[in-house]
């Protein structure tokens, strides 16, 4: 794949629960000049970003980040301000203590009502594998596909672990063929990215690493 072709799967990312408008800037200056997927940016920039841009660039946030185990109305209430603000992708959080104690039906119902919140906007569902068993994975992948969710996403980057390989094989055999995945956390190497790219069926690839690393230098970071 060409570098170019690499950067337009990726949602350039920063999370960091310090991050400062010069930080948001930077981030997006490079989102434009490289013409990434999208910017993925803590909520309360949203506005200021979408101010400050406009249509110049693809605005996604995080709901329910990155504990999940916010109740669904304040989920949906996070989605409906989110997308006033300006953004066009939502990732959220599934209850991940509803997943543990078996309470699949509240995670898939929670997924529609945050769907239909974000209406024709593309909401992914990030299901935190490190934390889930194979037969969780598998009952996620049934609750987004259910739902009518756009994407299964691995992981927040702040849990345990990030994007494995075995997961995302995992998820294309078990979602519905309207269902993409997004790989995040983890993605440390150019390699890393093209191989979700190609060989995991990845649409989107999480991480604030991408452009430096097309660059050639290399960071540790998210």
């Amino acid at each position: 794949m060409t570098e170019k072709e690499i950067l337009s799967h990726v949602d350039h990312t920063q999370l960091k629960a310090f991050a400062v408008w010069e930080d948001i800037k930077k981030l997006c200056d490079e989102a434009i000049e490289y013409n990434t997927a999208s910017v993925c940016i803590p909520p309360c920039y949203v506005k200021r970003v979408h101010d400050t841009y406009g249509d110049k660039i693809n605005i996604c946030t995080v709901v329910g980040f990155p504990l999940g185990y916010s109740v669904t109305e304040a989920k949906v209430a996070e989605v409906k301000k989110a997308i006033a603000d300006g953004a066009k992708e939502i990732d959220m959080v599934v209850n991940i203590s509803d997943v543990k104690n078996g309470d699949y039906k509240a995670v898939e119902d929670e997924i529609k009502a945050l769907k239909e919140a974000t209406g024709n906007n593309i909401l992914k569902v990030i299901i935190e594998t490190c934390y889930l068993t194979e037969e969780e994975k598998i009952a996620m992948c049934h609750a987004v596909t259910n739902a009518k969710a756009d994407y299964i996403k691995t992981s927040t980057g702040f849990g345990t672990d990030g994007a494995t390989m075995a997961d995302v094989k995992l998820f294309k055999n078990y979602i519905g063929e309207n269902v993409k995945i997004k790989a995040a956390g983890g993605v440390k190497s150019v390699e890393d990215m093209e191989r979700f790219i190609t060989e995991g069926n990845c649409e989107r690839i999480g991480t604030s690493s991408a452009i430096e690393l097309i660059k050639g230098k290399q960071t540790n970071e998210y």
